[in-house]
This record gives structure tokens, C-alpha cells and sequence, in this order.
């Protein structure tokens, strides 16, 4: 016989659960749309429908659900860059996989949050970047620096390439959102060759 004394409980933990999803969703939708920077906790309150006391239940500031949802983009993508770090043999590979696996990423969180909008709503919007993705950008940032200094590009400094590849990639990754059909391999063929070769460059410049 089913203790009824729980059913209550249970369903307030479903409640909880539902509604703490819901913020992440409304929060992802209008940082997608507008950027971080110039929304406000109350866009975020009314994308989800819920009283305003509701969200506060769940998360003090904006910046807390943008914590949430970098955890998130950063457990999400984490495994895929890492089998992308076991399977390469060498540094151009790795840059390859690395850059083939953020684009196929991009692309598929952009899809999803087109998936989310009106018929009204043109579909060639461009999705602003959102703490997911700066999440992601965390995760390839680490993973070169590794990468470089375990010898993938030998004589170069390891920050100044971590941050002149994702500033690459960044670039090329928002303009291949803006482009129709999105093409990752296109994308990820540009972004290596640039980073490869000029990786190249300042090894031997190095020497």
C-alpha cells in the first residue's frame, strides 16, 4: 500500500525541480536573444510566467542563474572535448577535433534555441553569446594551454595562443551561425589552417 504521507512531498519536489528548469530555460532564451549584459532579472521572470517571489526561491541575482547555466554548458561539453584530448595523436589533430566538436556544439545550441522561437520570429537571427558558451570557451582554453605545453607548439606562449584560438574561433563560430546553410566543417577547415599554420610560424620563429 503507497504511503500517501510522501505523494505530498514528492510532488513539491517535482514542483521545485519544474520550476528551477523553467528559470534555466527563460534565462537561456533571454541571454540568447538580448546578451548578458542588458538583461535584468525581470525579462528572465517574465519569459517563465512565474511570480516574481518564485525565481527569488531559487536564485538571488541574475548571476547566479548564469553560474547554473555555465555548470551546465560546462558538464555538457567537457566529455565531448575530452574524447576529442584521448583520440588525438598530435597537435594538429587535437586542434581539429577541438575546433570541429565547439562548432558541432555552437551549432546544435543555436538550433535548439531557434527550435524555441516564433513562426513570427525571423529564423536568421543571430544567437548572443551566453554563459553557456563562455563555459565552453573555459573548457578549450585549458585544454590548449595542456596541449601546448606537452609540446603540440613548442617555444609558444601557451596564454597568448589560448587566447588568440578562441578569439579566432569565436569570430568564425558566430559568423557561421549567421550563414545559411551552417557549415561546422567549413568553419572548422578555416579556423585550423589559420591556427595550425600560424602556430607553425611562431615555433620556428622560436627556434
Amino acid at each position: 500500500m503507497p504511503d500517501t504521507a510522501l505523494a505530498p512531498a514528492g510532488k513539491r519536489e517535482i514542483t521545485k525541480a519544474q520550476n528551477r528548469q523553467a528559470i534555466l530555460d527563460a534565462a537561456r532564451e533571454v541571454f540568447g536573444e538580448a546578451g548578458f549584459e542588458t538583461v535584468t532579472v525581470r525579462d528572465i521572470i517574465r519569459r517563465t510566467g512565474l511570480a516574481s517571489g518564485t525565481f527569488y526561491n531559487y536564485f538571488r541575482s541574475k548571476d547566479e542563474v548564469a553560474s547554473a547555466l555555465s555548470r551546465d554548458g560546462a558538464r555538457r561539453f567537457s566529455p565531448i572535448l575530452k574524447a576529442q584530448r584521448e583520440r588525438a595523436r598530435t597537435w594538429a589533430e587535437f586542434v581539429r577535433g577541438a575546433l570541429g566538436a565547439y562548432y558541432d556544439f555552437l551549432a546544435s545550441e543555436h538550433d535548439s534555441w531557434l527550435a524555441r522561437r516564433t513562426a513570427a520570429e525571423s529564423g536568421e537571427a543571430l544567437m548572443g553569446e551566453t554563459p553557456e558558451m563562455a563555459a565552453v570557451f573555459e573548457e578549450v582554453r585549458r585544454s590548449i594551454i595542456d596541449e601546448a605545453e606537452r609540446g603540440g607548439a613548442r617555444g609558444v606562449d601557451a596564454d597568448y595562443l589560448a587566447a588568440a584560438c578562441i578569439g579566432l574561433a569565436r569570430e568564425i563560430g558566430w559568423k557561421m551561425l549567421a550563414r545559411r546553410p551552417v557549415d561546422t566543417a567549413a568553419a572548422t577547415d578555416f579556423a585550423a589552417t589559420l591556427i595550425l599554420r600560424g602556430t607553425a610560424g611562431l615555433s620556428e620563429a622560436s627556434r
